[in-house]
């Protein structure tokens, strides 16, 4: 923890905070506001008090389906960091991101790493996926931790913030973080050259403070990103270009998938919608999740 002066007091959790009906693997999460107490001859603090949360990211735990994981909290705003080249991230996993950064509210952004791999086919690539999410409203960077590009760019992002980190393992977090704080040194993986995916490296997340004021919450590499406590009629409503033209809907409850006079249908059919960012919806409403609420 950092007190009130910036200095690290090692703090432990009072045992009721476990057993007070949190449905989450961790009641106290990377981020949180809190009043502790030091013990007397110790320079130990026992968290008394977890203090409201105004956002935070979650999502499915990952064993565990029927609980929730907190990736960290009183964020001003959520990155994913994303390559399209060693390892790919794909779209699906994008949005699920910016699906749950929608849901609580936390302006996000995506940076797309390792561009000094790309080829002309790749750039192509890239130049029509950065485009659709531009287009929505997501500011969106081009970096490369390797030769230092718009380097600049992302430390006047982070400024005076604190900022969350997500990502695939290997898609370069941590080279990032290490090259925007020298002092912070946090150790790099490899490439698998067989599975072409990031070996993990950060095993938990963890706060940095930089030098101009921000914090950078560094997350472990992220497989997949399960939604959690949503409603299946809300997850359109955290697709901003779907969120435009679901007034026209015919229906209230309206799921825009089959239902006659569905606006945002019609959108996809005249090129309002990306066909990729509406399939992604079809995946998530699709999830197991929402098969199981059905039935609850």
């Amino acid at each position: 923890m950092l007190d009130e002066n910036h200095q690290r007091i090692e703090c432990r959790i009072k045992g009721h905070f476990r057993t007070k009906g949190i449905k989450t693997t961790n009641p106290i999460a990377i981020g949180d506001h809190v009043r502790f107490q030091l013990q007397p001859n110790e320079n130990i603090g026992v968290i008394e008090h977890i203090y409201e949360r105004k956002n935070y990211i979650i999502r499915k735990a990952t064993k565990l389906s029927k609980l929730s994981h907190i990736i960290a909290s009183n964020l001003d705003q959520a990155i994913v960091i994303v390559t399209l080249a060693h390892p790919r991230t794909s779209t699906g996993f994008i949005d699920r991101f910016l699906v749950t950064a929608e849901a609580y509210h936390i302006p996000a952004c995506i940076i797309f790493n390792k561009i000094d791999l790309y080829q002309e086919k790749l750039w192509d690539l890239h130049r029509n996926i950065k485009s659709m999410y531009e287009d929505i409203g997501y500011p969106c960077l081009e970096i490369s931790v390797k030769t230092e590009t718009n380097i600049d760019q992302v430390e006047k992002l982070l400024g005076q913030k604190t900022t969350l980190f997500a990502g695939h393992s290997g898609v370069g977090k941590s080279a990032l973080i290490n090259k925007l704080e020298a002092d912070i040194n946090i150790k790099i993986g490899n490439i698998s050259d067989y599975h072409q995916k990031g070996k993990h490296t950060t095993t938990f997340a963890e706060m940095h403070e930089l030098s101009n004021g921000g914090f950078i919450v560094d997350t472990p590499g992220i497989k997949e990103f399960g939604l959690i406590d949503f409603k299946i009629e809300e997850v359109a409503e955290r697709f901003p270009e779907m969120r435009k033209y679901m007034h026209e809907c015919r229906f209230n409850n309206c799921t825009h998938v089959h239902e006659p006079g569905c606006g945002v249908i019609k959108a996809l059919q005249a090129g309002e919608i990306s066909l990729s960012r509406y399939e992604n919806y079809l995946n998530i409403i699709s999830d197991d999740y929402f098969n199981e609420k059905q039935y609850q």
